[in-house]
């Protein structure tokens, strides 16, 4: 992977807008940069300092193409560690291209998907995992996976990871060097002292493993699929969530044919809603691959919430909790809401033997509403909420969210395991120092320390270009 060329490319979102962003990064950077910026006040762009922004025009000869602002960040003390140069010209997709075509003329090279990112991390402004959460913080869209992505970007999961690599390498060391007096029979490395880290690598291992589940949901939005018999207020109560009318509301039974699914978020987290079609018998062939999907949609849902309507609950109420016991049987791990919809045209009587069916029902959890009217939606937003364990995220504990880190945390979690094991049974050392290396190989994956160009290529090959 060289890095003496000079990459070029648009930093902002591609389009038309009111100002665009082009970055060069390089050696010869601000010397390309030079020769085609005029300044407004006659300066030498190549002999001023670092961190400073000057006015100026981009020119190809005698033509002016654009009045930029041009930034100077020289290495080491860039994005990249080399020298950049960014230019914030006007947003015109023609002025975009003639820049950038430009520069390319001159000698630069258009920049791959991630470049600037893979050469902060070739030249140590980043590790691999604050470099993967560059690309996780562009893509977040709610305040959780923001805070996620700032938190390893800044390196808090890295430092972790780290620390552990650290300490368990000192003993590896000690390890390794007593297979070196193998004949004198000597124990450098304190067993008591090295069963003690161990346990500990493996409790911070299981903790990191086990905060996927709830970074996994949060980083990508939580599936609550919204189920019931036809016409019980599904889509009336999708509409209410998302305040707006995304999904088509009819008196007739079997309006939702398919899936329809839209995502907000609530609290900063991000739900992902599906309204499914409603499940009953039918003979309609196109209204039951719509139920085969809403089961599809309830296996893959983090939440369920099962909608009733007050009529069907009055009109049999032992059928009615046969289906509650057969879904929470079907679903047993999935946290399952019942919502009892329509309340707003209940008068005392029929309001009375609503409480006596919730009563009869106190294994479920149910929640009253009116989908039509929006009574009890703010109500179920924060029932919602309380689904979700983000006491770690509170806390500013370390969540992982990444699957290639879950898979090298797994692997690394059984290396220690086996060396654990191994100090038990009273392994010789040279059998255990096979697993650390194995351990440590798989810390390394993590921060970067052990990469091949396969694993960067496919890291980086998911960023925008210009990032």
């Amino acid at each position: 992977m060289t890095q003496n060329d000079t990459i070029v490319a648009l930093a902002t979102a591609s389009g038309s807008g009111a100002i665009a962003v082009i970055r060069l990064s390089g050696p010869e950077a601000i010397s390309y940069a030079s020769q085609q910026f005029n300044s407004i006040t006659r300066k030498d762009i190549a002999s001023q300092k670092s961190h400073t922004i000057h006015l100026g025009h981009i020119v190809d000869g005698s033509r002016i193409i654009d009045e930029v602002l041009l930034s100077i960040f020289k290495n080491p003390h860039s994005y990249t560690g080399e020298d950049i140069i960014e230019i914030s010209c006007h947003g015109s997709s023609f002025i975009q291209q003639e820049i950038i075509q430009l520069f390319l003329r001159k000698g630069c090279r258009m920049a791959n998907a991630g470049e600037f990112t893979l050469r902060a991390f070739l030249n140590g402004k980043l590790d691999l995992s604050q470099a993967e959460a560059v690309a996780d913080l562009i893509a977040s869209d709610n305040a959780a996976s923001h805070q996620l992505a700032m938190q390893q970007m800044r390196g808090g999961f890295s430092n972790e990871i780290q620390k552990l690599r650290d300490e368990l390498m000192n003993f590896a060391s000690l390890i390794e060097l007593e297979l070196d007096f193998a004949e004198e029979d000597v124990e450098f490395a304190d067993r008591t002292e090295f069963k003690n880290l161990l346990g500990r690598i493996i409790k911070v291992l299981k903790g990191l493993i086990d905060s996927f589940a709830v970074g996994n949901v949060i980083k990508n939005g939580i599936p609550v699929a919204i189920v019931g018999e036809p016409n019980v207020g599904k889509s009336t109560l999708l509409n209410a969530l998302l305040n707006e009318e995304r999904a088509i509301v009819s008196d007739i039974a079997g309006t939702t044919r398919d899936t329809i699914e839209d995502e907000i978020a609530i609290g900063g987290i991000g739900f992902r809603f599906i309204d499914t079609a409603g499940i009953r018998e039918t003979r309609d062939v196109v209204e039951s691959i719509g139920i085969k999907k809403t089961f599809e949609k309830m296996e893959k849902a983090q939440v369920i919430i099962l909608m009733l309507s007050t009529k069907d609950i009055l009109k049999d109420q032992s059928r009615i909790l046969l289906e509650l016991e057969k879904v929470k049987n079907r679903f047993p791990q999935k946290p399952l809401l019942v919502i009892v919809n329509k309340i707003d045209v209940l008068d005392d009587d029929t309001h009375n033997k609503l409480q006596s069916f919730i009563s009869e029902g106190s294994k479920f959890e149910f929640l009253k509403l009116s989908a039509k009217s929006g009574e009890g939606v703010e109500e179920l937003k924060t029932h919602l909420l309380g689904f979700v364990n983000t006491g770690a995220l509170k806390n500013n504990d370390t969540i992982v969210t990444n699957s290639r880190h879950y898979d090298a945390l797994i692997k690394a979690l059984e290396e220690i395991q086996k060396v654990s094991y191994g100090l038990d049974s009273g392994l010789p050392s040279d059998l255990m120092a096979i697993d650390i290396r194995q351990a440590l190989y798989h810390f390394g994956e993590i921060t970067g320390q052990i990469t091949t160009d396969d694993l960067l290529g496919n890291i980086f090959a998911n960023f925008c270009i210009g990032k």
